[in-house]
């Protein structure tokens, strides 16, 4: 009788990294149309180029490192990086600062750490940093959102390629022209001038809760979020406190004091916190992984946007209490381990 001999593993499991990427590149698709809708073709082409700049920069380290480029391109990984990256940035974002980001993300933050499973930032946050910080005049141009009763111009198909391509806008316009402040920004300038929350809620730019456009991007963030939910491709301890980390401290200022700061509506349909508690934090690779970590990880990424928000530079923040919270997941993952049966919290046998 002859017997063959399996190596692990034994079991072939039920998913694998390429279809958990492909099922969170669909739950994006119908946040992608809402955004060419609102604000129109731009992220097409910052979709095109990250995507260009972060498949070639992974094939390109992976054959430097001796391996088999298609092992690395083949579970999409690079992609959900270079649309998470694409959703971050303006919609008239030149070509050299997307691959800028899209090059620093794939080969800095997550191959020189060793690949897949070892890199220890986010790697499209840490590509948003990057530039945000390398070109801050180019990540300011936010354009309006497409609203019949707000007076902007908007530009083409043509237009924005050849803004894209050039940096130039066409002949007779300006900056000032085709961009706006967007909706966090118009709220942390306008307190901190002294102006009350319901001031600034009079500008046309506002909706029903945060901006116009950007609450509806929520709403379609939300939707592909809880899809994820049920098809369980993530788990809903860090999405919950994410949201209650911000909503919590927001809510409690809100009550102490209205009229000098945001309500907890605005900070969930302004920006990119929803994209953050249902894609970009539940990142498997950076965020912690036990469950009591997962969710004060996530609580803490919330609280850390708020404190952006409310005390910080920057309107936003997402991105930089993602890669704070990245640096603490392996201290929150070793303090939240579960018990093991038969040895006591610090691991002596009982």
């Amino acid at each position: 009788m002859e017997f063959v001999r399996q190596e692990a593993p034994y079991l072939t499991p039920k998913v694998d990294v390429a279809s958990i990427m492909l099922q969170v590149l669909v739950a994006l698709v119908p946040a992608a149309l809402a955004h060419v809708w609102y604000f129109g073709p731009g992220i097409i082409f910052n979709l095109i180029v990250a995507t260009a700049v972060c498949v070639g920069s992974e094939a390109l380290m992976m054959r430097l490192r001796g391996r088999d480029p298609m092992v690395a391109l083949s579970d999409y990984t690079a992609i959900v990086t270079a649309v998470l990256l694409a959703f971050a940035l303006p919609s008239l974002t030149p070509w050299w600062v997307t691959a800028t980001g899209s090059l620093f993300a794939i080969v800095v933050a997550k191959h020189l750490y060793g690949g897949i499973g070892f890199n220890v930032f986010n790697p499209a946050m840490a590509g948003y940093v990057v530039i945000l910080v390398a070109f801050p005049m180019e990540m300011n141009l936010w354009v309006a959102p497409r609203m019949g009763d707000i007076d902007y111009v908007s530009l083409g198909v043509l237009q924005t390629i050849k803004y894209t391509l050039t940096g130039s806008l066409p002949e007779a316009l300006t900056f000032d022209a085709v961009s706006r402040a967007t909706p966090l920004d118009a709220m942390q300038s306008g307190l901190r001038n002294m102006r009350t929350y319901s001031e600034i809620r009079a500008n046309p730019m506002m909706g029903d809760f945060g901006g116009r456009g950007w609450e509806w991007l929520g709403n379609f963030f939300a939707i592909g979020g809880s899809w994820l939910l049920v098809r369980k491709i993530i788990r809903w301890q860090i999405p919950t406190g994410v949201l209650l980390g911000l909503l919590i401290p927001a809510g409690l200022m809100y009550i102490i004091s209205p009229g000098s700061n945001a309500s907890p509506g605005f900070h969930l349909f302004s920006g990119a916190t929803i994209l953050c508690a249902f894609f970009i934090a539940t990142d498997p690779v950076s965020a912690a992984t036990s469950p009591k970590g997962r969710f004060y990880y996530g609580l803490g990424i919330g609280v850390l946007i708020f404190a952006i928000r409310k005390w910080g530079s920057y309107a936003d923040g997402v991105a930089f209490a993602v890669l704070l919270m990245n640096m603490a997941a392996p201290a929150i993952d070793y303090l939240t381990r579960p018990r093991i049966v038969g040895h006591s919290r610090r691991g002596d046998e009982i």
